[in-house]
């Protein structure tokens, strides 16, 4: 999704999607691949709820962001999340258990997928596990850059029983 823009082009769009988001939730996994890179300064400027088995203090970042370590379960995070983002939405940060997670409770109202044309040869698929109940998707926006990435924003779930 970066492609074709500058340093400061990419930063500022991610910027604008976090915009509206108050707190974040993210599985451990995610954290644990994403925190070293994503520097010293993560666009994020808002907490981050990890979902984890094991404790960690918090690591407090520039810019507002606080990765806090959620041991007592996924509703616990979400609880804590929504306290933090006030007025604002939360963001569910990946990985794909975690998702699957946030599926599974019925608390996702809209689904932002980043597609990139990469073959992996291992991982978590997102929509694995799922229940046998069809889910209805309905793309309201996408932006291709140069062919390599496209990212489907604003993607509503519509999760029905029949």
């Amino acid at each position: 999704m970066f492609v074709g823009r500058s340093e400061a082009e990419s930063r500022a769009f991610e910027e604008q999607v976090f915009a509206p988001v108050g707190a974040m939730v993210m599985g451990r996994r995610m954290a644990d691949l994403g925190i070293g890179p994503w520097g010293d300064n993560p666009t994020f400027h808002m907490p981050v709820f990890i979902v984890s088995h094991d404790p960690h203090d918090p690591i407090v970042k520039d810019g507002g962001t606080t990765y806090r370590f959620v041991t007592d379960g996924l509703d616990s995070a979400l609880d804590q999340a929504r306290a933090a983002a006030g007025d604002k939405d939360i963001a569910i940060g990946g990985g794909a258990n975690i998702v699957q997670q946030c599926l599974a409770a019925d608390v996702i109202e809209e689904i932002r997928l980043h597609l990139v044309p990469v073959l992996l040869s291992g991982g978590v698929r997102l929509f694995d596990h799922g229940s046998n109940a069809p889910t209805e998707l309905a793309m309201t926006s996408v932006e291709q850059a140069d062919g390599l990435c496209i990212f489907a924003t604003g993607c509503t779930a519509e999760l029905s029983a029949s």
